[in-house]
Order: C-alpha cells, then structure tokens, then sequence
C-alpha cells in the first residue's frame, strides 16, 4: 500500500529533501507541496493524502491552526508534525490541535520516513523520553494550566493504565508495572480510545494531562 503525503513546510530545501528521498521509497509518494498552512488545507481538500508532513512556523496560517482545521475535517487525513522541540514552544499546542505526533527537523531522514508509515498505520507517533519530556515542559510553565476535564466512564484499572500512558510507558511497560500481560495492556488502552472517544495514543496523554492525573512532579 502507497502512502499518500502532502508536504507543508516554508522551507523549500526541507520539502526537497524529503521529496528527493521518498522518490526512492516505493511506499511513501509525495502528491503536494504547500509553503504555508493555508495552502496546505486547501491541498489537503483537493489531493487527500493520507499524511501531512506539517511545519510550525509558517508565513500567515502557521501550522497549528492549519492542524486544527485538517484534524476537524471530514477526512481521514492524519498530520505529523515536523518541527525542533527545543525550539519550539508550540509542540503542544500542535498535539492539543489534533496532530498524530511529531518529529524534529534533525532526526536521520529515514527515521522520519518511518514516521511516516507509524502515522499513516493509523498509530501515534511519540516516543517515550519526548512523552515525558513534553509534560514536563509545559507543565512546569507559569502560564494557566489547561482546564481540567474529569475523565468519567472508565474502570479504576483503566484509570491506573491511562495515568501509566500520560506518564510515556508504552504497552509492554504498562503491563510490567501492572503485572499484566502485553495482550490485556494493549486491550485497555483500546477501551480508552473508545470510552474517551480518543483519536491516538497522543490524544489520551492530553486527556492525562488535562485531567490532573499527569503532572510534571508525578
């Protein structure tokens, strides 16, 4: 199966790059280029890729909104952002927008190419380390914490493995921690999706976050 990917970003080396390497890549076809986020909804609309590769920080509609607005429409299109964390103080913001997950710009080019495959599988794509790394940046802001949400509707058990999710553990971790097996540790976060009506793995650390039972001191 092809993967379908629009490239958003300002930065016409970055595209090129990316375009010249999955020319080589028999899965991945580049099939748009946009320079600024507007464009990249409008093409979004008319080529349907089935990931967008998006920058941050563009002339006009920065990548944010344009997320915003690709992750509300009525496609399946899913959106991987590209951008320099240590830089970039919108990280969250993007995931809060609807983002699949992210990648920085210094990455190996295949690892980002493989990214690309995680988000189009339909799975999220943030690493363990960055999981933590983001909760803590943002939590520890003296800016206004976002609201918190009351997470209602699911089992203490699936509250515990949705804490141990918004904490980085991955799957296999979760089941060590609970002394559960893999297989019942992937079942719960599958209910989670549905209960809390989730999109991805990102979206239930947000829903973590969000609900207090993920800070940046425990």
């Amino acid at each position: 199966m092809t993967v379908r990917v629009l490239l958003a970003d300002d930065q016409p080396l970055v595209r090129a790059g990316l375009r010249v390497l999955m020319a080589d890549t028999p899965d991945l076809d580049v099939v748009g280029e946009a320079g600024t986020g507007a464009e990249a909804v409008r093409l979004v609309e008319d080529v349907h890729p089935d990931v967008v590769v998006m920058d941050i920080r563009m002339p006009g509609m920065d990548g944010i909104e344009a997320t915003q607005l690709i992750a509300a429409g009525a496609g399946p299109t899913r959106v991987l952002v590209l951008t320099t964390f240590d830089d970039d103080d919108y990280v969250y913001a993007s995931l809060r927008a609807g983002a699949s997950g992210f990648l920085v710009k210094d990455m190996a080019l295949e690892d980002i190419l493989a990214g690309i495959r995680v988000v189009a599988a339909g799975d999220a794509l943030i690493a363990p380390s960055v999981t933590r790394r983001l909760i803590e940046e943002f939590a520890a802001r003296p800016e206004p914490a976002p609201p918190q949400r009351p997470v209602e509707g699911i089992t203490e058990r699936e509250r515990e493995v949705l804490t141990l999710v918004g904490r980085g553990l991955s799957n296999s971790e979760i089941a060590d921690r609970l002394c559960i097996t893999v297989a019942t540790a992937k079942a719960h976060v599958a209910r989670l999706f549905t209960k809390l009506d989730a999109r991805d793995r990102v979206h239930l650390v947000i829903i973590a976050y969000e609900s207090g039972l993920v800070s940046a001191n425990r």
